[in-house]
């Protein structure tokens, strides 16, 4: 289990990329759209949609967005970014920044014991006698013990707070104890909707709506369908019979926490903007409702769920898979070491999905109006068809000062080594773990190959302390790999030589 979970935090490692000043970019993505258009129209008629919704959030905004189909058959209006769509549980990270806002005041934190915040769970019966009690963070990543919950809990939207509690004091059916795995929970994140109230002194809505939607200018973002204007509010159906029968909308309550948001594409992609602003980390002034830092800890993988070593892409492409979920979000990091983050909704009358991929710098939103209708794989599909359209490659990792002062130093001594012992770039380890001699012989032994040294490359970051450039030489190229210390300043610790490709 060790080994595990040490491999799960390597396929983690974030780095720090280069966000890039391409237009050319831009229109190669903006070029690939028709595609992108008539794959959502073939998957909608192919799975009896009557409308959905989509956009594509690119470099902080929303780049491109379209609606086929209707809101409302029986007034024949059209889906358009613009139509307010309830997207159930992609509600849940939403949720999850409201905890980490709380946090940011000081007002509670993760590990905390839930009972805290709501003292009806102090009493309440646990699994076995060496259960440990509920924490915060057990909640945020369905690690609390309770038993899945679908689709019991997507009845259960306009509870109150009164029969929350009542449920709470009755005792809850366990089918874990906490912290052992994952079990996807709808009354977890309803009890940190009763957190949120608790601590905040407000309600759960009217938290969210000051602290996270009005800073980032969500202005049509909302819980109650009521509220929405008739020509924006997307109808829910059900297609039954072969026809579409239509859904009862359920008013919010409670469980908003775990799937209230009625939102449209134009106001969810500043959300999905904001998520894709935490990468890469940088020095910049903070401007959303909680810290870059928190973001990116939200969008971590917490708690394991799969590992899909058979899973094919929608085109039929084989890339085994590794999942875990974050706080409110699911993560996942394909064989490519390609990650993606997001969350699904589905509730009767809806399905909707939001995904990004951080190191492209993209991130896709769709909703669609009915029942539980399955957006992940029309969106993945999506995301993987502009990638290969536009021929979009990860961003590039920005080289630190003292990885580029360290190859220049390094391109210097080389190929003679001429004083390389006294240089002062190189750690303690380097030069007993392989002798001067030995390195050189090597580095000869190549330059038969390739000839003489001309000149070198730009260096390709890996992160900021490891990295590879090549040296261009007369009749060839040799690939230079270093790793620097942990020290301050850090020096080359590692350093290897092979023929360049």
């Amino acid at each position: 289990m060790r080994a595990f979970f040490t491999l799960l935090f390597l396929l983690t490692t974030f780095t720090t990329w280069a966000q890039p000043a391409d237009n050319d970019r831009l229109d190669k993505i903006r070029a690939a759209w028709p595609v992108v258009e008539k794959m959502y129209r073939d998957y909608a008629e192919k799975n009896h949609f009557p409308g959905l919704a989509f956009g594509l959030v690119v470099d902080g905004k929303l780049l491109l967005s379209g609606g086929q189909g209707f809101s409302e058959i029986a007034s024949s209006t059209k889906a358009t970014p613009q139509s307010l769509f309830r997207i159930a549980s992609m509600s849940k990270s939403v949720t999850a920044m409201g905890i980490l806002a709380l946090q940011k005041e000081g007002k509670l934190k993760l590990d905390d014991p839930a009972f805290l915040y709501i003292p009806e769970l102090k009493s309440m019966p646990t699994l076995t006698r060496d259960a440990p009690p509920i924490t915060i963070r057990h909640l945020l990543t369905h690690m609390a013990g309770f038993p899945e919950d679908n689709p019991w809990g997507d009845r259960q939207l306009d509870t109150k707070d009164d029969e929350l509690i009542a449920l709470i004091s009755k005792g809850i059916s366990f089918s874990n104890v906490p912290g052992v795995t994952y079990e996807y929970s709808n009354l977890g994140f309803a009890m940190l909707g009763k957190i949120i109230s608790n601590v905040s002194g407000k309600p759960y809505q009217q938290y969210i709506n000051e602290v996270i939607f009005t800073p980032l200018g969500m202005k049509n973002t909302i819980w109650e369908y009521s509220e929405a204007p008739a020509h924006l509010l997307a109808h829910g159906y059900r297609y039954e019979d072969e026809v579409w029968k239509e859904e009862a909308l359920e008013h919010d309550g409670t469980y908003g926490a775990m799937g209230g948001l009625i939102t449209s594409i134009d106001d969810f992609s500043k959300y999905v903007a904001f998520h894709l602003s935490a990468w890469p980390p940088s020095s910049d002034a903070e401007t959303g409702p909680v810290l870059r830092a928190d973001v990116r800890e939200m969008q971590m993988p917490w708690n394991f769920t799969s590992l899909n070593a058979s899973y094919k892409y929608p085109g039929g492409r084989s890339c085994a898979m590794v999942s875990a979920y974050g706080y409110g979000l699911r993560w996942s990091r394909d064989c490519e070491g390609r990650t993606g983050i997001g969350h699904t909704g589905g509730l009767p009358g809806f399905g909707s999905q939001w995904q990004i991929l951080p190191e492209y710098g993209i991130g896709i939103i769709a909703h669609a109006n009915r029942t539980y209708a399955g957006m992940a794989t029309i969106n993945t599909a999506v995301l993987d068809t502009i990638i290969a359209i536009a021929g979009l490659k990860p961003l590039p990792v920005r080289v630190s000062q003292v990885l580029k002062q360290r190859k220049e130093q390094l391109v210097k001594l080389l190929p003679g080594w001429e004083n390389a012992e006294q240089s002062g770039i190189f750690a303690e380890n380097f030069f007993p773990d392989r002798s001067l001699a030995h390195r050189r012989k090597e580095l000869d032994a190549l330059l038969t190959k390739t000839g003489k040294i001309t000149g070198a490359t730009d260096m390709v970051a890996e992160n900021q302390l490891r990295g590879t450039f090549k040296l261009t030489c007369t009749s060839g190229s040799i690939r230079v790999y270093f790793t620097l210390s942990p020290e301050n300043p850090a020096l080359i610790q590692q350093l290897d030589f092979s023929l360049g490709k």
